[in-house]
């Protein structure tokens, strides 16, 4: 067990002496999103894919209330899928660009990490859906598992976006109180 605030820093790097999380992005890194273009392409398709989302969950539980719209319900599910293919593959390309890896960067490694299992349902349902392996209840049960895991990803990106904006206004408070010291 850890004694000291020191201590606890040491055993989990991703925390400072003072208990507190270091800043999501370092000076460079900061610049580097601002320049990447792939921050605006993230920018522009999150709102999509969470808007594709609730339309595909309203179909998945209209199916599953009335058994009505199936094929509706299923082209939604794929077009959700593929663009939750488009923004991780662009996600990685701009995680690429700002920390220099493709994924598991350490500011977002516990969201890439379960973004593998959102990606991991998402492709179990195609597969599924092209073997035959489950009918059309089971196959929106399933639907219905990743999106879950989705929603849980996304909140913890929302999460991530905040502290980022916290840690700006920190620093651009910290930069204005040693302007006035000097």
């Amino acid at each position: 067990m850890c004694s000291s605030a020191e201590d606890l820093s040491k055993s989990q790097p991703g925390l400072r002496a003072t208990g507190t999380r270091p800043p999501l992005y370092n000076a460079q890194q900061r610049q580097r999103r601002d320049a990447s273009g792939w921050t605006l392409v993230q920018g522009v398709l999150a709102p999509i894919q969470f808007l594709v989302f609730l339309v595909s969950l309203g179909l998945v539980l209209r199916f599953l209330a009335t058994g009505e719209g199936l094929a509706l319900a299923t082209g939604s599910i794929v077009f959700k899928t593929l663009t939750l293919y488009t923004i991780m593959i662009t996600g990685c390309l701009w995680e690429k660009d700002v920390y220099g890896v493709y994924l598991f960067a350490p500011a977002f490694y516990w969201e890439d990490v379960f973004s593998m299992l959102v990606l991991a349902l998402h492709t179990a349902y195609l597969v599924t859906l092209a073997t035959g392996w489950l009918g059309a209840r089971g196959l929106m049960f399933l639907t219905l598992a990743a999106y879950a895991t989705y929603v849980i990803n996304a909140t913890q990106f929302l999460l991530k976006l905040r502290a980022a904006r916290l840690d700006q206004a920190r620093s651009e408070r910290q930069i204005a109180a040693q302007g006035q010291a000097a």
